[in-house]
């Protein structure tokens, strides 16, 4: 039976069923990120196909699209490239309420609202359907018509106020919150880990001076400080990364440095010490994996607030740039409908930022537990 520390900090986390089902979460959002545009309803590129027409339809709407023209220069792109970066929309199309077929004519009502009809359009048959103009049979006709040239779609969320498909931008959206903690907890990491064992391991004037600017950094609200960083670098979505980290690896660099400070009189850094060892490798190869627990808490701690900061970057107008989906983009456009009809437009996108920082959250907490860390400076 394996009874290695490993293992036992995994059991211990696994009876933590809120932390379990919170990585459980996290997983499947991955999962959704990664696939992206395999899962998304619509595969277009950023999501972004509009149709004013069906703006704002609530969640569970059905629409009969007549396609009017086709692109036959579009590239199918591959699996991979479809899944990373979407494909180009191949038709254009019209939502219709009704069509029929007479003679060489197709007699559209093309839907412009719920309770308004619009006047009769005429598209020729042979335009639409080049197919369709060597058959013979008006039955044959309206089945190759129908096959090729109309298509059903359900909006499962509805559509937002540009008549885009908000299941869509909702899961793509997961891509832009998950990076962007994933490289800013990486940014933090580095720089928190290097600063706080640099501080910790030597002491003295290093550490009153890598304290002191810890704390100068420390002082400077998080969101004010990521918008000056943002202001420096310049909107987009690489700049986040950096304006994020470098906002958040405070929380790292100081319980880093005390836990340093706690281990470096311990017998086995004496022994590495006295056999000759480097001030690289001790702190390598000796300190940090057995610290390793608490940094990996503050890690999952800081993932929650990277997301937290990059909505609120966004929701400003200094992250993500449109047309790219980001949940706080979303909150942006839609925040003035909550008190109108159509209140989901911002709650899903805000639904979705708090089950995923609570998820951080309870995984930061469960870890905390796990690896049994006491009396840290760990917040979660």
């Amino acid at each position: 039976m394996d009874n290695s520390p490993s293992r036992k900090v995994w059991l211990k986390f696994k009876r933590n069923k809120f932390a379990f089902a919170g990585l459980i979460f996290i997983l499947l959002l991955m999962a959704m990120g990664i696939l992206g545009y395999l899962i998304t309803p619509v595969d277009s590129p950023d999501a972004n196909t509009q149709m004013v027409q069906i703006s704002k339809v609530p969640p569970g709407s059905k629409f009969t699209f007549l396609i009017i023209q086709k692109y036959p220069n579009v590239e199918k792109v591959n699996f991979l490239q479809k899944m990373l970066y979407g494909q180009k929309p191949q038709f254009k199309s019209i939502p219709i309420t009704s069509y029929k077929i007479i003679k060489n004519q197709v007699l559209v009502h093309e839907y412009i609202g719920k309770e308004e009809t619009s006047k009769e359009s005429i598209y020729q048959l042979n335009e639409l359907c080049h197919d369709c103009s060597s058959l013979d049979k008006l039955e044959t006709v309206k089945q190759v018509f129908e096959k090729h040239h109309i298509y059903e779609q359900t909006f499962l969320l509805g559509t937002d106020i540009y008549g885009r498909d908000l299941l869509s931008r909702l899961i793509l959206g997961i891509r832009v919150s998950l990076s962007v903690g994933l490289m800013a907890v990486f940014i933090s990491l580095f720089i928190g880990i290097s600063l706080g064992a640099i501080a910790g391991y030597f002491g003295g004037k290093v550490d009153d001076s890598i304290s002191w600017f810890m704390n100068v950094v420390w002082s400077l609200p998080s969101l004010l400080l990521v918008i000056a960083i943002s202001f420096a670098l310049g909107k987009g979505f690489w700049q986040i990364f950096i304006a994020v980290g470098l906002s958040t690896w405070v929380d790292v660099a100081r319980l880093v440095r005390g836990q340093v400070m706690a281990l470096k009189e311990v017998e086995f850094v004496e022994a590495a010490r006295a056999l000759g060892f480097s001030t690289g490798r001790t702190i390598i190869k000796h300190i940090l994996p057995n610290i390793a627990g608490p940094i990996l808490v503050v890690a999952s701690s800081n993932f929650a607030s990277a997301i937290l900061l990059e909505t609120g970057l966004s929701f400003l107008g200094f992250g993500a740039q449109p047309p790219m989906p980001s949940w706080g983009g979303m909150i942006k456009e839609h925040y003035g409908y909550i008190i109108m009809d159509a209140a989901y437009l911002a709650v899903l996108p805000g639904l979705a930022i708090m089950l995923t920082v609570y998820a951080f959250n309870v995984l930061a907490i469960g870890l905390r537990d796990a690896f049994d860390v006491k009396g840290q400076n760990v917040t979660v």
